[in-house]
């Protein structure tokens, strides 16, 4: 039997009504696209990477509440993350997860101590060979601090070049949004041409 023009319609809407509330659900509790704005990951993140988050690995966020059910996991050392910024929640940043609750972590002339070892950082890059000393800003020297409970401190792999817990402090779980899972998309502004090769890399 053909269907008139109303029923069509009306037809079509409902299919549009539920792609739309299906791609909010997901994006709210599974997925989410992010793209990477500035070069404080540099090696691993390119200005114009765009990544999934995988936003349930650390437990779904209930509708207007900061509680988690389900974690798969807590986030651990080495993981790379998408946060709300601490200054300013509205924005969302991502790092590296380099201590979790209850380590010392320390900075001595550019080289990270957890719980009084040198952490081995294949990830980090440094461009600037000057040292700057403890008291005076704390991008080479700071600590030894204590993580708090359900805190997470945060560093770029673009050491030099980064604006991190170094400078703000420590994440909350409940500002997590989700671990950064794999490269969709990569973009290179300045030659203005799409990096094909990054396309498809786990983020690691």
């Amino acid at each position: 039997m053909k269907k008139n023009k109303k029923e069509l319609v009306w037809e079509y809407t409902k299919a549009v009504v539920t792609a739309l509330l299906l791609a909010l659900f997901i994006r709210a509790y599974f997925i989410q696209a992010f793209k990477n704005p500035s070069g404080s990951m540099i090696p691993t993140l390119l200005i114009g990477d765009h990544i999934l988050v995988n936003k349930f690995i650390y437990g779904t966020t209930l509708p207007f509440s900061d509680r988690r059910i389900l974690p798969f996991r807590k986030p651990e050392k080495g993981d790379i993350i998408v946060f709300k910024y601490p200054e300013d929640r509205k924005r969302d940043f991502i790092k590296r997860v380099i201590a979790v609750e209850g380590d010392v972590i320390e900075s001595k002339n550019k080289v990270i101590y957890v719980n009084g070892k040198a952490v081995d950082e294949p990830y980090a890059q440094h461009t600037d060979t000057s040292l700057r000393p403890g008291g005076i800003e704390p991008r080479d020297n700071f600590g030894p601090h204590i993580v708090p409970k359900e805190k997470y401190f945060m560093m770029g792999d673009n050491r030099d070049q980064s604006y991190d817990s170094r400078y703000w402090g420590y994440v909350d779980i409940r500002d997590i949004r989700g671990e950064a899972l794999i490269m969709y998309w990569s973009w290179d502004g300045k030659n203005h041409w799409p990096r094909f090769e990054r396309i498809g890399r786990l983020v690691k």
